[in-house]
């Protein structure tokens, strides 16, 4: 009976789509959340989580992809927020609290203006692999193989600027230019991640696998290392458990990400 299980499970196109998609997020997702963890700016991928939601809505109207119209509101915020936290004219916290209702609000008045959007906005909070189609995954890959590419390029100065802004700037790291990519590639990351976790929940699966690996890591590239492993597995383990459970996708990813936070902490306490 197990030599069915893996077939079986591989047999459906959906479910072949969703671990293509789910894959990459599972890498994207807690790369990402290692240099946001360490800015102390991780609440950035739940405001943009919910302000990308009305760019979902917005595509719906404009009758384009949906995930076409949350990347462009995503581009377009990241940028807002972290020109307003560079100059400080509102606090990282104030900003990202403030779009991160507005953005939600705006989603639901789309939605309800319009009459002849076709749209699931529950799969869009709390995901769907069902929903994950051919033309997602055309958008999916060759991003989250951008945000791969780009923290491998520029590693060494986005690791210096989440420990040390400041000293980066004046060794001459060009600060402004890589913060504004990092919210930016946070935002497409976030975007990507609609399908399968859900608007809702991708913020979990950007800082608990980062706060897990955490827990065992000795240097910043060992909880990349860590994070990325517990990122990958929590999503396949969580599609599995979705599909043979009947349970949601995003819901089965998180917890399975919970549980090994909790391993992680146990195993810590072990002397040894």
């Amino acid at each position: 009976m197990g030599t069915d299980l893996m077939p079986g499970i591989f047999s459906y196109d959906f479910m072949l789509r969703a671990f293509m998609a789910g894959i990459a997020i599972g890498l994207a997702a807690p790369l990402i959340g290692c240099f946001l963890v360490a800015k102390r700016y991780s609440i950035i991928a739940d405001t943009l989580a919910h302000a990308s939601l009305a760019g979902v809505a917005a595509g719906a109207l404009l009758f384009i992809n949906p995930l076409l119209g949350a990347l462009g509101v995503g581009f377009v915020l990241a940028l807002v927020i972290e020109k307003l936290r560079a100059g400080r004219v509102l606090t990282g916290d104030v900003a990202l609290a403030m779009f991160m209702s507005s953005g939600l609000a705006v989603a639901i008045v789309l939605i309800g203006l319009s009459k002849n959007a076709q749209i699931d906005l529950f799969s869009y909070l709390f995901g769907s692999i069902t929903t994950v189609s051919g033309q997602d995954l055309w958008i999916i890959l060759p991003l989250a193989g951008i945000v791969v590419a780009f923290t491998g390029l520029f590693y060494k100065e986005l690791a210096y600027l989440a420990f040390d802004d400041e000293s980066a700037q004046v060794s001459g790291v060009p600060a402004t230019l890589l913060n504004q990519a990092l919210v930016i590639l946070a935002a497409v990351t976030v975007v990507l991640s609609l399908r399968i976790v859900g608007g809702l929940l991708i913020g979990a699966l950007m800082v608990i696998p980062v706060a897990a690996a955490m827990q065992n890591s000795r240097s910043f590239r060992q909880t990349i290392f860590y994070a990325v492993s517990i990122g990958l597995l929590s999503v396949i383990a969580g599609l599995f458990a979705s599909f043979y459970l009947n349970i949601a996708a995003g819901g089965a990813i998180v917890l399975i990400s919970l549980l090994l936070f909790a391993i992680s902490v146990v195993w810590k306490m072990i002397p040894g």
